[in-house]
């Protein structure tokens, strides 16, 4: 019996790690797009998408086979549990990335991002994804509290972009539009970055049981 679990349990991991590449592929795509408008690369982040939700459900459904047809122990059940709210922070993380290619889609923001911090903010939102999910495959509890002190890096970038933005409408008020849709993407950054702090602290939570996020 303990056997068939270890076997769920290795599959689990695999499809979490399918699901972080995913993740990565999606944000890292979001980082280009929004400096080049690059039509295959929406084309290719709208079907990634869709691939992140469909994991999504496969991974919650072995999830909670594990929990209701096997005996996890509190180790394997604190596993367990964190690969569930992981998921759901995951799903996010493409929900808002096909969020911020379809602002890029409809508006032409390329030239003005180019005056702001936009571009630095998606190179450390990416890193933050990126090291999450590393942290997760490698059950590294240092990578992932790397992670949460990159929080304040993004934060930081964010509050410059607002700044940038307001610049740039006061020196040329046509560019309003414009600078509006630069706001709401580096919010989907901003939030995508949160999404990765989350996932740090529940790597954390399942590597030591401790969880700093909260409520669980």
């Amino acid at each position: 019996m303990r056997n068939r679990f270890d076997r769920q349990l290795d599959r689990l991991n695999v499809e979490m790690i399918g699901l972080g590449a995913l993740c990565e592929e999606m944000i890292t795509d979001a980082g280009k797009v929004v400096s080049t408008k690059d039509k295959e690369t929406i084309e290719s982040m709208i079907a990634i998408e869709e691939e992140i939700n469909q994991k999504e459900r496969e991974i919650e459904s072995l999830c909670m086979k594990l929990l209701l047809q096997q005996q996890p122990v509190a180790r394997d059940l604190r596993l367990i549990s964190a690969a569930l709210k992981m998921v759901s922070d995951m799903e996010r993380i493409g929900d808002q990335g096909g969020d911020i290619a379809g602002i890029v889609q409809q508006r032409s923001v390329v030239k003005v991002i180019a005056d702001t911090h936009i571009a630095n903010m998606a190179r450390a939102t990416i890193k933050m994804v990126t090291k999450s999910v590393d942290s997760f495959v490698k059950k590294d509890l240092e990578a992932a509290r790397k992670v949460l002190d990159m929080d304040d890096e993004v934060d930081d970038l964010f509050e410059k972009v607002k700044k940038e933005v307001i610049q740039l409408i006061h020196e040329d008020p046509k560019k309003g539009e414009e600078c509006v849709a630069i706001v709401m993407i580096a919010k989907y950054f901003e939030r995508i970055g949160d999404h990765a702090n989350n996932i740090a602290e529940w790597v954390e939570y399942s590597i030591t049981g401790e969880y700093k996020g909260g409520s669980l």
